[in-house]
């Protein structure tokens, strides 16, 4: 292993720490009793509290001068200055812990726990008159070292940005210490979620898991993941979503229940895709997909107003508004309002024909329904920006939704596009059981002419569906990518701690 300079200096002041019978990595509790936060935003000189604090965090600067210093300490919740002085935390004739270890042996990064109490320097920066340190973890690689300057209009200026995609994706741990901003992001995340099972907790719905190895994948078109079970000796699948499962829990009696679900999808990655991601399904017994796209208008209406205290949502160039209600187009009517072709009355000839003359390219072993889906995905659906909802799609691209109540060769389904990409999916749910096998056996011929991610038949769902299964009414809905908007990210791997990575290369 080549160790830099810093690194090769770090593990020599490590073992000089325990030469001095310093453990550099204590197990003791240290009690934490405020925090960078709560004390910059609460302290009060006239009250003067704070007398008696304990913080935790990583030292990320030090200003030595002689017998005092000044540092900066940076906890979960940002950062503090913080005032050491030499008389202070090493009273007596034993001054090693300022003039050595404090001086000498500490490093940006080293995380330290100090006791004091609090005070504003002469200029007015409320700071910790530290009176007790204690080393409580060595850091052995140094940090990138970011530089924050604000100049006098009050703008924030930085220099040396640890900001290499590959190398804030594939070390996330040191983006969220150098990159306070990404915490930001997350943060939001947990919110929205919290937000979304808060909604739907206070409808009285049922939140559930389900199997994520499965011995048939099903619930969505993709390819899966797959695996194997030595003891059974059989074949698993990672799931590709788990709505067969839920679907089968209202079949068993339950009105209402949910799951928020890491599910898997071996298909390319981009800055839309990501081999695992999350989202959370919904099906709720005796309602609609009518009835959902009211729910869902207003459950992200309200994770908006959470996350923004507004439900207008700044997005790259654009100003998003989550309020209700939202556009609503059918997808024949979306893709005649942004090409000026009808295409409700073609067959799949006529169809190839059209695509071909608008310049979109078709894999030949797909079938019809997704022929419509790639004419609406090239010419539609990076064109909405404004959250709409895209209703009523051909039986052929839909093989587990219900058919349309008054319409013939479509099905009760809707899409919510924002931003240019969906974020969410919902059925009034097929529940003929005879229907649904057929649909099953026309996804088997695609399979057959080469559609890699056609739909496989599963007995037990059927055999569940033959026992009864209510009207219902059910969703989807990509956590990941309505994190992106909710958090005006680029890329899908912003809002995901680990994304997938390529191997990395090592170095020679």
């Amino acid at each position: 292993m080549q160790l830099s300079e810093q690194e090769l200096r770090r593990r020599h002041e490590r073992e000089e720490l325990q030469k001095m019978g310093i453990n550099p990595y204590p197990s003791e509790l240290f009690d934490v009793t405020a925090t960078a936060k709560e004390i910059k935003e609460n302290y009060d000189p006239e009250q003067n509290n704070f007398q008696e604090v304990s913080l935790a965090g990583r030292m990320m600067s030090r200003r030595i001068m002689g017998k005092a210093s000044f540092a900066e300490l940076m906890d979960s919740t940002g950062r503090i200055q913080i005032y050491v002085s030499r008389d202070d935390i090493a009273p007596g004739e034993n001054k090693d812990l300022y003039n050595t270890v404090f001086k000498k042996m500490l490093d940006i990064g080293d995380f330290i726990g100090i006791k004091g109490y609090v005070f504003k320097t002469q200029v007015g920066e409320t700071s910790v008159h530290v009176t007790e340190l204690k080393l409580l973890a060595k850091s052995l690689k140094p940090l990138p070292i970011v530089k924050r300057e604000v100049d006098e209009n009050g703008v924030e200026h930085v220099y040396d940005a640890f900001s290499d995609p590959e190398l804030r994706y594939r070390q996330r741990y040191v983006d969220l210490v150098v990159n306070p901003d990404v915490r930001d992001t997350f943060i939001k995340r947990t919110r929205l979620v919290n937000t979304m099972r808060e909604y739907l907790n206070e409808r009285g719905y049922l939140e559930v898991e389900t199997p994520i190895l499965q011995p048939l994948y099903g619930g969505a078109a993709a390819r899966p993941f797959k695996t194997h079970h030595n003891t059974l000796d059989m074949t698993l699948y990672l799931r590709i979503a788990n709505e067969l499962y839920l679907k089968r829990l209202i079949v068993g009696g339950f009105d209402g229940v949910y799951e928020f679900s890491k599910d898997f999808r071996n298909e390319g990655m981009s800055r839309f895709h990501n081999p695992e991601f999350t989202q959370v399904e919904l099906y709720v017994a005796y309602k609609d997909y009518y009835w959902m796209m009211d729910l869902v208008e207003e459950m992200v209406e309200r994770v908006a107003i959470a996350l923004h205290g507004t439900t207008e949502v700044q997005v790259g160039e654009n100003v998003i508004n989550f309020a209700r209600p939202w556009k609503r187009f059918t997808m024949f009517e979306a893709i005649e309002h942004f090409t000026g072709i009808d295409i409700s009355e073609m067959d799949e000839p006529k169809l190839r024909e059209t695509a071909a003359s608008l310049g979109i390219k078709l894999d030949p072993n797909i079938g019809k329904g997704k022929i419509i889906d790639e004419i609406f995905g090239e010419k539609c659906e990076g064109k909405l920006i404004q959250p709409t909802f895209i209703t009523d799609y051909p039986v052929e691209m839909s093989p587990l939704a219900k058919k349309h109540r008054s319409k013939e060769g479509l099905v009760e389904r809707f899409e919510a596009i924002c931003n240019g990409k969906e974020i969410c999916n919902s059925f009034s749910e097929l529940n003929d059981p005879v229907d649904q096998r057929a649909r099953f056996e026309e996804q088997l011929e695609l399979g057959k002419r080469g559609d890699t991610e056609a739909m496989v038949l599963d007995e037990d769902f059927l055999r569940a569906l033959e026992y009864g299964m209510p009207p219902t009414a059910g969703l989807g809905i990509g956590i990941d990518r309505l994190s992106m908007i909710m958090t005006n990210s680029h890329s899908i791997q912003d809002v995901l701690f680990f994304p997938q990575m390529k191997p990395e290369r090592q170095a020679e």
